[in-house]
């Protein structure tokens, strides 16, 4: 079987896709299933990439980066996070998913294991079995705030994945459970790969970077990314800090790929960076005003669903089959969902929604979801 084979398209894609075609169709569909913010990108960051254009910043970028913006990530990264990193330690991508997947081919080889915390973000488990890796797949307590990745390590583990605040569930980990996580990677030798791209979307609690944790910078790979924060998905910009042969290597995958990231979206990201932030506290503080809604409407109709600590998803237990429940409530009432099934086998009747909707469309879901209860009954 070739390695394209072994992974399957994206959940949260395929959804998205049958939603737009629903709403072609005519349809009056609330999509809840794709992970984008429904904010446009600040103005001060397109007029930063407008001005690079006009200043002719049209033509190849480093492989790594301009040097600008790989201050500007460094600078950030020591003030905010505590990791210290200078620009060498920084590679600029296209997106984080891109920084996901160069750093598995650079350091997981056939047959390392890859510790994933369950559920996890889809594209994970794609990215170890791409670099000939072994997802290894360790459950979330009840409670989700806990999992005994301990009782899964071996001597193939190479990597601990952490995502925090987290995709799906929506929790954020606590110090307690972060340096657990940094614990077993020095005992046993491990890197850690520290997904950190809904760090400022945090309603309840604290975001610890992992790489911030004492003897943790040289096994870290940080990922972050503009496209949640700033409200940049489609501008395919993020970025991963690690020690400089990990970065080294990683620079090499992408030399002999996508090049660099997009030039004058480059420029965009330190406009980002540098500029004003009362953007990002707006948004978050209306993706709060969501959450609350949207929590208080489930409980009403007596779902179960993780802590809703940050980013912008509520993950919910359906009580059935989660391919079977987002199809039928897509079909039969034209709200896309993503099926837990995405995200791992322990969940099957689970779903993710994302609240990164307006409020009249997460009201009009709750009333659509209410008379779908009534069917399922």
């Amino acid at each position: 079987m070739s390695r394209a084979d072994l992974i399957q398209p994206s959940a949260t894609m395929k959804i998205s896709e049958r939603a737009k075609q629903l709403r072609k169709e005519g349809k009056s569909v609330i999509d809840m299933g794709l992970g984008e913010p429904d904010f446009t990108t600040p103005r001060h960051i397109i007029e930063s990439a407008c001005h690079a254009l006009k200043d002719g910043k049209t033509f190849y970028a480093p492989a790594q980066g301009i040097p600008e913006l790989r201050e500007a990530i460094a600078d950030k990264a020591r003030t905010e996070n505590n990791i210290p990193a200078d620009p060498d330690n920084v590679i600029v991508t296209s997106g984080a998913k891109y920084a996901i997947y160069e750093a598995m081919q650079a350091l997981i080889e056939n047959g390392d294991e890859v510790i994933l915390l369950e559920p996890a973000w889809v594209s994970y488990e794609a990215a170890v079995l791409l670099a000939g890796g072994k997802p290894v797949f360790v459950k979330h307590s009840p409670d989700f705030r806990d999992a005994e990745i301990e009782d899964f390590i071996t001597e193939r583990t190479k990597m601990i994945v952490v995502n925090s605040p987290n995709n799906p569930i929506g929790v954020v980990y606590t110090k307690e459970f972060m340096k657990k996580v940094c614990d077993l990677a020095k005992d046993n030798n491990l890197y850690v790969m520290s997904d950190e791209v809904y760090e400022k979307i945090i309603f309840d609690g604290k975001h610890y970077s992992i790489a911030s944790f004492d003897g943790m910078f040289e096994r870290t790979i940080t990922v972050n990314a503009f496209s949640k924060t700033y409200a940049m998905t489609g501008w395919r910009l993020g970025y991963a800090i690690a020690e400089k042969e990990i970065i080294a290597k990683m620079r090499k995958i992408q030399s002999h790929s996508i090049s660099s990231p997009t030039t004058f979206v480059q420029y965009a990201g330190i406009s980002a960076l540098r500029g004003d932030q009362s953007s990002v506290d707006e948004m978050v503080n209306e993706f709060r005003r969501r959450r609350d809604i949207l929590a208080k409407g489930l409980r009403e109709l007596g779902f179960e669903f993780a802590p809703p600590d940050g980013a912008f998803y509520i993950f919910m237990n359906t009580g059935i089959d989660s391919d079977e429940f987002s199809r039928r409530f897509l079909e039969e009432h034209y709200v896309a969902v993503t099926p837990g099934s995405g995200f791992g086998v322990s969940y099957n009747s689970w779903v993710r929604l994302s609240y990164a909707t307006s409020t009249e469309n997460i009201l009009e879901m709750l009333s659509r979801l209410e008379e779908f209860l009534r069917v399922l009954k």
